[in-house]
């Protein structure tokens, strides 16, 4: 092992989706309208109250206090919707305390970072893998007292989580905060409001598998006639017998509609939930359901006909073809896409990029797609890269885990296999030993393009270099075959060197075989062939 280096992972295949969601509009009407608010709101409030309960138990929470919780609960709506609350409260506080977990470890990593640099003299210049020290006095004295703010910020967050508290808000922290500043975000009061009440709202039904169409508390029939069980202080809304509201307008689910008919017809649980969107006032329902996930193939045999490296960059992702020799095969490709404005509009963007990549693939024949396990926790603390704003945003915006998560699910459609690999070195060793042979007067391979190839080789099981040396005796076989090599019939640019042919003494090198001039000869034999020898006499007598 080359010391300096740390060791890399192996490669693995990434386990396929264990779940499925599908969304789309609702058509109602104004009446219809005021009763999902009525609805929502009366649950929402119920929502937030059963949260506070939680967060307040903390640790010393058991299944007692959820039985008591569902209690109440039950009283003031329904069994089936005291548990819909209770366990989405369950999962919120899970995801809180999560979240605590994670800027913790952000705390200490800013902490140590700092500490480590405040240790080094001052205009000590750093290295690619630590950080030096401070510019100036007035610097390091600056980060001295944000290391003290830092500790007690850290201090606060562990006995939070010893003590089990989280700081949650249904709606979101931001749009509270948003409350105060409307002139910024460019929102009236109304309009503020409407965002707030739509984000507390709590309209979600889990799935009971024998119940009549999977569901029994928010129910659509095949002919899309959604249906909801009123609680009871609004059973007198209902529309039809036993406390049921009926929406008009029929549901189509213009995608997975033939798996999810077939979900419902065999009664098996569908979990629905219903979403107002205020600045377009619109509604819409989301239909999910667990399903086994697709057998993962061994890595052998996903590889067997070779695979496509994708190296991620905040821009475009950059692919290219390796056949099971690890050559090169074809042109590289290139998806580009654009990560600024807003979520949905990323989200838009790295699907319509991972379509376009899942396509190609599938066109190429190959039947596995190799990805870097990429993790951005420790990196995106500001302590570590200081003044480099730009870089900081860059990582802090790269959507790692959504891509990936995105690139599984839609790749498990495909038929594709995605093969995650560690990220050490694949972007300096693809360039070190592919970007220049594999640059030609009609292709300028950039340095993505050859990371790419870095990635689906360690895929593969090759080393990224693309040649071993051959034997240290003597340049020839006796010692063994090389163990890099190509298969014999794998045409590619890494063949054998094309032979030598006759030219005169100062003549341009054939197919560019010769970089430097040969040096002049002192034999006969070895005179160019151009020459005309012609033997002289001893004597010359004339």
């Amino acid at each position: 092992m080359v010391v300096g280096f740390r060791a890399v992972a192996v490669p693995f295949v990434v386990p396929g989706p264990s779940g499925v969601a599908v969304r789309t509009r609702l058509r109602v009407s104004a009446v219809e309208m005021g009763v999902l608010r009525e609805v929502g709101g009366l649950l929402g409030s119920l929502a937030s109250g059963d949260l506070a309960v939680r967060c307040r138990d903390g640790l010393a929470h058991d299944a007692e206090c959820w039985a008591v919780r569902k209690r109440v609960l039950t009283g003031r709506s329904s069994s089936r919707w005291a548990g819909a609350i209770t366990k989405a409260t369950h999962d919120q506080w899970a995801l809180a305390r999560r979240g605590l977990a994670a800027h913790i470890r952000g705390l200490e990593a800013g902490i140590a970072v700092v500490r480590h640099r405040l240790s080094l003299p001052v205009g000590e210049r750093g290295t690619k893998r630590a950080p030096g020290g401070y510019r100036s006095r007035r610097e390091w004295h600056a980060k001295s007292r944000r290391l003290t703010v830092l500790v007690a910020r850290r201090d606060r967050a562990v006995s939070d989580w010893r003590s089990g508290r989280v700081r949650v808000v249904r709606g979101g922290k931001r749009l509270a905060n948003t409350r105060h500043h409307l002139a910024e975000a460019q929102l009236t009061e109304e309009g503020w409001r409407g965002r707030w009440e739509a984000a507390r709202m709590f309209l979600s039904a889990d799935g009971e598998t024998g119940k009549r169409y999977g569901n029994e508390t928010m129910r659509i029939t095949p002919d899309g006639h959604l249906s909801v069980k009123l609680p009871a202080p609004l059973a007198h809304l209902g529309n039809v017998p036993h406390g049921r509201f009926v929406l008009a307008e029929a549901v189509v689910f213009p995608y997975r509609g033939e798996e999810w008919v077939d979900r419902i017809a065999g009664n098996r649980a569908v979990a629905y939930t219903l979403h107002h969107d205020p600045d377009r006032n619109r509604w819409y329902v989301t239909a999910s359901w667990q399903r086994k996930p697709a057998p993962t193939l061994p890595l052998d045999a996903a590889l067997t006909a070779g695979c496509i490296g994708v190296d991620m960059n905040d821009d475009h992702l950059a692919a290219w073809q390796l056949d099971p020799h690890g050559n090169p095969v074809g042109e590289p490709r290139r998806f580009f896409y654009d990560l600024t404005g807003s979520a949905s509009h990323r989200d838009a963007q790295i699907r319509h990029a991972l379509t376009r990549l899942l396509h190609w693939a599938r066109g190429c024949g190959v039947r596995a797609i190799a990805v870097e396990d990429l993790d951005f926790s420790t990196e995106k603390t500001r302590e570590k890269h200081g003044r480099r704003k730009r870089f900081r945003r860059l990582i802090s915006r790269f959507p790692t885990s959504r891509l990936r998560a995105r690139l599984v699910s839609m790749a498990a459609e495909h038929g594709l296999t995605i093969v995650a690999v560690d990220p050490a070195y694949t972007s300096r060793w693809g360039a070190q030993h592919w970007q220049k042979p594999l640059t030609t007067p009609t292709r300028k391979t950039t340095r993505h393009d050859a990371a790419s190839i870095a990635i689906g080789r360690r895929a593969l099981g090759h080393p990224v270099r693309r040649r071993t040396a051959p034997p240290p005796q003597h340049q020839s076989d006796a010692a063994g075959h090389r163990t890099v090599q190509a298969g014999p019939d794998a045409r590619g640019c890494d063949g054998i060197r094309p032979p030598a042919t006759d030219r005169p003494s100062g003549g341009p090198s054939p197919n560019g075989t010769r970089k430097r001039r040969p040096s002049a000869s002192t034999t006969v034999r070895d005179a160019p062939r151009t020459h005309q020898w012609v033997q002289d006499p001893l004597m010359h007598t004339g």
